[in-house]
């Protein structure tokens, strides 16, 4: 591996980008949208979930708010977002390994390119914004470019001393404590913040009580800043971050016919299972604006994240339970009910250290060559991140119901080397930005990006590791350009088109040669903006030429593979996005915003796979065909508002192989589901806000996911009240 300190080529580069920015705002640097006026203008789809929308419900599991977002996909695992699956335009959902996930603009996954999948996610309910992007100015946010960009945006320093108190207590145990303070002058802010959850879980384990769940978040903000007449004006904002979780979660889920009884029911045999994980963050941004139109800024961070998942792999139990052998269903059922003995199973300690660390150093600058302007951004960033594995095995035994234990299997040979391993991964990106304005109505957008990723993964032949094991390495790198433009029509409409080269990194478990994801994508369509009406119908098309799945547990791979990469040749993905909004007046002064969002998605393998385990026509898994949600409110425009949300999501084959039959077996496939959710909220001053909201609101549970272990049904109907307090 090269060392992480800056390359020569990186210091060169960076001493290119010291010339002329952009604007004063763009000082603190964590947005990848910007003004959300400037929406409409950008070379591709992107949407912007603000403060007041997250406000209507207050969620704190991000699947319920990025379900409005046309483009996205989501697969529901645990009921509160804690580690979510979200896929963009066909791009794989499981545990969000295919999109650049960000906080404050910085990646946030653990080990984004040695172990993209994101075990960590930041606490939703302390999120002040998200940010969607997707097509060709996704490049500027790699290394993932194959679906798009999720940013989201913490809570900023305010400018003058404001605080915030909130407390939340609902069904199931639930509670939250969410506050912050915080407070500027015209050189220094700082802002202090916490978020405290707690639920007993919806899920009963047999014999043993409900899934608890404990996650505590605290953020710390500070700034430096010159004076506002200072020849070079510039900002330094620094940013720590703290968390922990335990969670009763597990991987195991239930049996068809289970679940229809009781869809929030957990087998006893699973009553161990427990998440206990902790993460830190240190990130510094600094911005100096150097002249007119030129502005330069270093963004330097540092996440360590370590987590312990001690779980049940059982899943060969569920499919048991769920044969048409009469005999082989009835013993697995009763090993499953605690009423017959089974001896001699693993729960692993999935144990994990993560370390992500990195430097960027960029510039915005603004010029003009003769009647075109233009506006670039340009920079490299040098990223290293590590994932170190040692997961030895506890085994037992369930008698009488009970779980003992009888010892524990320490991973110290060659055959056990899969779970005493290290994955690393060194990067080097290099991105170009330019809008171009020509003329009064067309703007022209140009992005290079270049990744040069180098990979390695040492397995270790016993626990002290001073025997090494089988060692694989690989290198990739490619350039990838895209091109966009918008055409102002008239005031109201836009046309634009798009496209650009996808990416995704293989993951440090990549033999030698084996080369990354690689898409091209193409998007076409019109936005419309009277001030009054907002919509968009955007197609897209996406060209898989080598597409990559990372194995994992949660994720296995179509050859059974749980660790690695499998390549699953050539695909193609189109669809449909569609986007409306609007807010009427009523006649007594009440307003009526309403909002809805469709996505239409058609995916399939274009060309067998040299191993014939995939073949042309077969669909990808996990991917729903048709996903919708409408919003819809009634605000006074005095003390209260009332908001209702429903949304739709088609049944989803999960595996690779629905086309190949008749569809008749039920297990291959989810279940469609409407869920609707509903919100009141009241102000007693201008300063008091009370609510309540209802998840679920007509307690509609299904088969929402048959991954990892099982079928699992989304969260049941749970009702929470809540009191805002903002000084």
């Amino acid at each position: 591996m090269k060392p992480f300190p800056l390359s020569p080529l990186a210091f060169a580069l960076a001493a290119l980008t010291a010339v002329p920015s952009l604007a004063e705002e763009r000082l603190e640097t964590v947005s990848v949208i910007g003004d959300p006026g400037s929406i409409s203008s950008l070379p591709g789809s992107a949407h912007l979930v603000d403060a007041d929308e997250l406000a209507e419900f207050e969620y704190v599991d991000i699947n319920r708010i990025l379900r409005s977002v046309p483009g996205v996909y989501l697969l529901e695992e645990d009921g509160y977002g804690l580690r979510p699956n979200i896929g963009i335009r066909g791009a794989q959902g499981g545990r969000s390994g295919k999109i650049s996930l960000m906080e404050d603009g910085v990646l946030i996954a653990p080990a984004p390119y040695s172990a993209p999948e994101a075990y960590y996610f930041p606490s939703v309910g302390r999120l002040d914004a998200i940010e969607v992007l997707k097509g060709p100015a996704a490049l500027l946010y790699g290394p993932f470019t194959v679906g798009g960009a999720v940013n989201m945006l913490s809570t900023p320093i305010p400018e003058t001393p404001a605080g915030m108190v909130q407390l939340e207590a609902g069904e199931y145990g639930e509670t939250r404590l969410h506050s912050y303070y915080g407070t500027s002058t015209e050189n220094t802010g700082w802002l202090l913040e916490t978020q405290q959850q707690h639920a007993d879980g919806f899920r009963d384990i047999d014999r043993a009580g409900s899934a608890d769940i404990t996650k505590e978040d605290y953020l710390l903000k500070g700034r430096l800043r010159s004076d506002a007449d200072a020849a070079y004006r510039q900002q330094l904002d620094i940013k720590l971050q703290y968390s922990e979780e335990e969670s009763g979660m597990s991987y195991l889920g239930l049996t068809d016919a289970d679940l229809n009884d009781d869809p929030n029911r957990r087998y006893g045999i699973s009553a161990l299972d427990e998440m206990q994980n902790r993460h830190s963050t240190v990130q510094l941004n600094h911005s100096i604006q150097l002249g007119e139109g030129f502005t330069l800024h270093t963004q330097a961070y540092y996440n360590k994240f370590k987590r312990d998942w001690f779980k049940v792999s059982l899943g060969s139990l569920i499919d048991d339970a769920n044969s048409d052998n009469e005999t082989v269903a009835e013993n697995a059922q009763a090993i499953l009910d605690g009423q017959q003995d089974y001896f001699g199973f693993g729960i692993k300690h999935n144990n994990r250290e993560y370390e992500s660390k990195g430097i960027q150093v960029s510039a915005d600058w603004l010029l003009d060559t003769g009647s075109v302007t233009h506006e670039l951004t340009f920079g490299i960033r040098r990223h290293r991140d590590e994932v170190d594995r040692f997961q030895p095995v506890e085994i037992y035994s369930q008698i009488d119901g009970q779980l003992i234990y009888q010892y524990m299997n320490i991973p110290d040979t060659a055959g056990e080397s899969g779970n005493n391993r290290v994955g690393e991964a060194d990067a080097t990106s290099f991105f170009i930005y330019d809008d171009i304005q020509l003329g009064d109505r067309l703007t022209l957008t140009a992005v290079l990006r270049y990744e040069d990723v180098e990979t390695e993964e040492q397995r270790y032949n016993d626990a002290e590791r001073f025997e090494k094991g089988s060692y694989r390495s690989n290198q990739v790198d490619e350039w990838l350009p895209g091109l966009g433009l918008v055409y102002q029509v008239s005031e109201q409409w836009r046309l634009l088109a798009g496209v650009h080269r996808g990416f995704a990194p293989p993951g440090a478990g990549a033999k030698n040669g084996q080369g990354p994801e690689l898409s091209t994508n193409y998007e076409w369509g019109a936005r419309f903006d009277n001030g009054t009406l907002t919509a968009e119908l955007i197609a897209f098309y996406s060209d898989y030429e080598n597409a990559v799945q990372n194995c994992s547990v949660a994720v296995s791979c179509p050859n059974g593979a749980e660790s690695g990469t499998f390549q699953l040749g050539e695909a193609e993905i189109k669809g449909l996005e569609a986007a409306f909004g609007s807010e009427w007046v009523l006649a007594n002064g009440w307003t009526l915003p309403v909002r809805a969002s469709y996505t239409y998605t058609d995916a399939e393998i274009t060309e067998d796979s040299d191993d014939g385990d995939l073949l042309a026509g077969d669909n990808l898994e996990y991917l729903p065909e048709n996903v919708f949600a409408v919003s819809a409110g009634l605000d006074s425009r005095a003390a209260w508002r009332l908001t209702l949300t429903a949304a739709y999501q088609d049944e989803m084959c999960v595996d690779y192989e629905c086309k190949r039959s008749d569809g008749t077996n039920r297990f291959d496939y989810t279940e469609s589901l409407w869920v609707v959710d509903a919100a009141a909220h009241y102000d007693f001053s201008a300063d008091l806000t009370g609510y309540l909201k209802v998840d679920n609101l007509f307690d509609e549970q299904v088969i929402i996911s048959r991954s990892p272990d099982g079928a699992r049904a989304n969260r049941p109907r749970v009702a929470t009240v809540g009191m805002k307090y903002i000084f």
